[in-house]
């Protein structure tokens, strides 16, 4: 918002804000817009994205059953990095089952984290509807991911990783593994696949003290720990 000579110049995103938030709250002003039908998504995928990440959907867009984790499917992802840049694990986590899947990188580049996560998804991907992704430039390549896995991506607003709480907490776990004054580069997928082992198979409160591979194999009939030991170590 810019003031000069008694005249207000507002930027047309706040405007569109100001109007979502009316919405929200029960107002009409939406009624007044053109395209007043059509879901409004966050203009980041412009050539004024200040996340660099194209088309990208923010989080505000994503469905309530996500919100509310009323179906198995929905996924949220981050990488932990190794100390001095090198080395990298990008992690997946379902947010019904708890279930984490990781995968070892050589670096950040978004074609790394393209590859591992089609890898790891790609085997059960009629149960990847949708993964919310941290605002990392190594997530740039999102839209190639829900080609091939069929599913939709959305972004956290940035520098709110509490929107990822879940994927958040389970990084802190895996850092007990491979701690931030460890280098990552060198670090072979079997020993990240033996570090999630233990984490998948650690019986959860919030699960009725189950475990994400008891409670994943539940409700979609797939046991990952042996699956993953098959796609993973082979």
């Amino acid at each position: 918002m810019i003031f000069s000579e008694g005249i207000i110049s507002l930027h047309h995103e706040t405007i569109y804000q100001h109007i979502l938030a009316d919405k929200k709250a029960g107002g009409e002003l939406y009624k007044h817009l053109r395209h007043q039908n059509k879901t409004y998504r966050k203009r980041y995928g412009s050539a004024h994205n200040r996340t660099g990440i194209p088309n990208r959907v923010d989080i505000d867009e994503r469905p309530e059953e996500v919100n509310n984790r009323k179906r198995i499917g929905d996924w949220e992802a981050d990488t932990i990095i190794g100390k001095n840049h090198k080395g990298a694990i990008v992690t997946l986590d379902e947010r019904v089952s708890k279930l984490r899947l990781t995968f070892p990188l050589a670096g950040k580049k978004a074609q790394y984290v393209l590859d591992a996560t089609i890898l790891m998804l790609d085997p059960i991907k009629s149960f990847v509807k949708t993964i919310t992704f941290d605002n990392g430039k190594e997530f740039t390549l999102h839209e190639k991911i829900a080609e091939a896995l069929g599913c939709d991506t959305y972004f956290a607003t940035p520098y709110s990783s509490w929107e990822r709480g879940q994927n958040e907490n389970a990084n802190g776990l895996l850092r007990q593994y491979f701690p931030k004054v460890m280098e990552l580069i060198d670090v072979t997928i079997k020993e990240v696949f033996i570090a999630v082992d233990k984490l998948n198979s650690r019986p959860k409160k919030c699960l009725n003290y189950k475990t994400p591979y008891e409670v994943f194999e539940e409700l979609t009939g797939i046991d990952m720990k042996n699956l993953l030991g098959y796609v993973l170590m082979t």
